[in-house]
């Protein structure tokens, strides 16, 4: 009787471990997606193309507002140059929120931006916006982003009564 009991435990156990161990796997990669998020925002503030660029997948398409999308790493290289090549450029973003797909392999998040940007006269305003980044995880567990897409926010102090 002890057996069958013992054995009926650990029937029950593995089940159980094995969601755990899947929800550990899980935190692991949101913290994984979250650091390569804010490392990646670190390389856009300090115009770091190279680094900027490495956190895309080769695959990669961003879609600027008001603008065509920008396909494939070549690319977007190109657009972040020009962007990071402009006088009074600069952008800094903070992720908040990051959810990470059951099976482990795609994340995405959410955050807020902050870009400075000469007008049409060369003065520099200040656009707030919000944005959706998807993540694949590669075959050697480092997280690419595949998707950005961004666009213009009311600044944070502003509140939008979403009935008008």
């Amino acid at each position: 009787m002890c057996i069958k009991l013992g054995i009926a435990v650990i029937c029950l156990a593995m089940p159980l471990a094995s969601c755990d161990s899947a929800r550990r796997s899980l935190d692991q990669d949101r913290k994984a997606v979250l650091t390569a998020e804010r490392e990646w925002a670190a390389a856009a503030r300090d115009g770091d193309l190279d680094r900027s660029v490495s956190y895309m997948a080769d695959d990669a398409m961003m879609f600027p507002p008001a603008a065509e999308p920008v396909v494939g790493k070549a690319a977007i290289r190109q657009y972040m140059a020009s962007g990071f090549a402009t006088p009074g450029f600069s952008v800094n973003w903070e992720p908040e929120e990051v959810v990470v797909a059951d099976g482990g392999d795609l994340a995405y998040t959410l955050a807020r931006s902050v870009y400075t940007v000469p007008g049409p006269d060369g003065t520099i305003h200040t656009v707030h916006a919000k944005g959706v980044a998807v993540w694949r995880k590669n075959a050697d567990g480092d997280w690419r982003c595949v998707v950005d897409i961004w666009n213009e926010a009311p600044p944070p102090d502003v509140n939008v009564d979403p009935q008008n």
